[in-house]
Formats: structure tokens, sequence, C-alpha cells
């Protein structure tokens, strides 16, 4: 029989037929042809063509199918990672729209003969979560990727901090609702019992009335009104603070104000002959070498070193850094002071002598210090975070 003339409702049919999917077991992977019935499968079967792809396959037919298998995996894992992410679906579903393309690896090429080998396959090599049900096989793709991983991290650390504010409150409240029951405990608790009264016996109420009405004192127009004397003042407002009960609100706030220190109290403390640990305010100084502490920036620029080309709002400081030249904007509180080697100059930027060069002498590992010579020779100790080396292009 011949081919249909255009046109035809044969060969609309026939389009029709070839734009659907067929059946699996009529595709041949190695010519990639799909055949619409067991005939023709037959007659492409029996062909030149179909006879040397044949031969080509039985060359190295791990090379083949290996390739075949790989592809088939990178598509439905695309799919599914596309499509449905990360959530549990199930595994035919995926599958019947991964078919949808006409061009797409046909499962009887690769290593697995039916789906559910193929998911149990996922399972075992730990690209999806696996899990049977009565409805079938359902697959959950988990994601790799070093940026969602990152973004993964990031949102556990933000939850896990405000999750520990919340149990510190509730533990500092739940500590001083134990408080107060261990107060009236020792205090004595009153107990009520129920009335009883035996048969025939009269109950007899002892009650005093007193006066309804104290008795006013009278003003006295001959007597001189006299300001109270600030002493008498002082001492009425001691006895009302000292007969005012305290209550759990401020057991909370005097908490409270017991973890926070005030800046003042940071700041304005003096460094004496520059043994002090605490840093005073502002300390960074341009043209010194700094290094960068801080991981929010990667993996990339931590631990580097740079210069400080500007200082900006006393606080922070555009950072050149001297391995790839990057220039970054940082705090201060990012950063941290560079140690030199012996006899290289370095400027003070903390403690007595702030704003003096000087030169390195000697190093005390023990004590975090370093003993350093002024332009006027005098020789001082000074720790590790109150100078830092100088930049010499």
């Amino acid at each position: 029989m011949g081919k249909a003339e255009k046109g035809t409702p044969k060969d609309l049919a026939n389009k029709m037929k070839a734009k659907g999917l067929q059946k699996l077991r009529w595709y041949c992977q190695m010519c990639e042809k799909q055949c619409r019935d067991e005939n023709g499968f037959k007659c492409h079967t029996m062909s030149e063509s179909h006879q040397r792809q044949l031969l080509l396959f039985a060359e190295n037919p791990d090379k083949y199918l290996d390739s075949f298998s790989q592809e088939f995996l990178d598509g439905y894992t695309s799919l599914l990672k596309r499509r449905f992410g990360t959530k549990r679906v199930h595994a035919n579903n995926v599958y019947q729209e991964y078919i949808h393309d006409r061009h797409h690896i046909h499962m009887n090429a690769t290593q697995w003969e039916t789906l559910t080998d193929f998911v149990k396959w996922l399972g075992r090599e730990g690209h999806c979560v696996v899990d049977e049900t009565e409805k079938g096989w359902y697959v959950a793709y988990i994601d790799r990727d070093p940026e969602t991983i990152r973004r993964q991290e990031q949102m556990r650390r933000r939850e896990k901090f405000e999750k520990d504010e919340e149990e510190r409150m509730q533990d500092f409240i739940n500590k001083q609702i134990e408080l107060g029951r261990s107060k009236l405990s020792d205090d004595g608790e009153t107990q009520y019992t129920e009335l009883q009264r035996d048969e025939g016996e009269t109950i007899a109420l002892n009650i005093k009335l007193g006066t309804s009405k104290a008795a006013k004192p009278k003003l006295e127009t001959n007597i001189v009104l006299k300001a109270p004397s600030t002493s008498k003042i002082k001492t009425q407002d001691k006895i009302k603070k000292e007969v005012k009960k305290r209550t759990a609100l401020d057991d909370i706030m005097e908490e409270e104000m017991k973890g926070k220190k005030p800046k003042e109290e940071i700041y304005s403390k003096k460094q004496l002959d520059g043994k002090s640990q605490l840093k005073e305010g502002p300390w960074l100084v341009k043209n010194i070498v700094v290094k960068v502490i801080t991981k929010d920036l990667g993996s990339k620029y931590y631990k580097q070193k740079g210069v400080v080309r500007e200082v900006i709002d006393k606080y922070a400081g555009l950072v050149k850094l001297l391995e790839c030249g990057t220039k970054l904007k940082l705090d201060q509180a990012h950063l941290e002071t560079v140690v030199p080697s012996i006899n290289r100059k370095v400027l003070i930027v903390g403690g007595r002598y702030q704003g003096q060069e000087a030169v390195l002498k000697s190093i005390q590992e023990a004590e975090f210090s370093a003993t350093l010579e002024l332009k006027d020779g005098k020789i001082v100790d000074v720790p590790y975070e109150q100078f830092s080396k100088m930049y010499t292009s």
C-alpha cells in the first residue's frame, strides 16, 4: 500500500498519530526512531541502518548504556528540581511530565527496566528521599547546591537566635515564679478548713465594734505653719521606700540592668601605662595594615590583610586588600590590628601613647604584648590591640 496523498484524511490521521506519544516497546533508541505498530518496528529492525547501529552498539555496549542512563538521570532529576523543588511528589507524575518531550531518553535504553527500579536506585545513591505508600512510590529531591545550603544555614541561625531569646526570657520568668512560690512556702501558707459544728452547739460571734470615725484634730489658728526641713523629708522618703513592697517586675528590671553595661563605662575607661584590656572608642587610622576577622563576606576575604585608605565616621574605614586589591567598607569591629616582624615601624592606635610612631623591638607572646621604641628613645610595653603595622609602598 502506497503512502497517503498529502492533504487526505489518511495523511492527516498519520500526522496526528506521529505527534502523540507511541508505545515504548516500539521505539529504537540507537536509531531514535518511533514506530506506530509492531509490524513497523519489525520492518525497522530488519533494515540495514538498524543493523549498522547494532554493530556499533556491540563494539562497546557499556559505553552506550551508561551514556543513555546518565542522560535519563539528568533529565529526570533536573525536572524534579526545577518543577517540584524539595517537595514530596509521586514518582510517576514526574515521569509522565518527563516523557512529554518526544526527544527524551527512553527507559528501555537505560540500565533500569522499570520506574520502580529507578526510584529505588535514586534512594540508594542519595539523590532523593524515597518512600513507598499504598498509592505507589514518592520522591523528594535533595538539594545540595552550596548557595541553597548557605541560605538554609542563615535561616537556621536566625531562627535559633530568635528561639534562644524567647527561651531565655521564658526561663527568667519561670525562675521568678519559682522564687515567688518559694517565698510563699517559707512564710507559711494559710490553710482553710470547713466549718464544722456539733449537734446542739450554738455559735457565738464576738465582734468588737470600734469607733467609726477617728476624731479629727482641731486646727489651732495661733500656730505659725512652718515648712518641713529637708532632713525630715529625706527620712520620710526613706521610710516610704522601705515600706514599699518589692514586686516581681522590680526583680526583672534589676536582672536586665545587671546584664547590660553602659557604653560610657567601656569607652571612658582610661588605660594606665598601656596595660588595660579594653579598647577606647575609635582606633582606625589611615595607612595602617589591618586584618579582616568577619566571616560574613565569605571565606575569600576571611583573614585577608589590607591597608586603611580612608576613615569613615570614626568607626568605619575603606580597606584595600593587599592580595587581590579589592576595596571594602568595614566597621572596626570586623577588623583587628596586625603585628609585624621585629624592627618594623608601627603606629600606636590606642592607650597612653596613641598617635605616635614606634619601632617593634620584641614580642612577649605569653603576655600578648610587645616592646616598642618611641621616636624619643623611650621603651614601652604595649598590648597587641593598641598598635598596628604601618603600610609602606
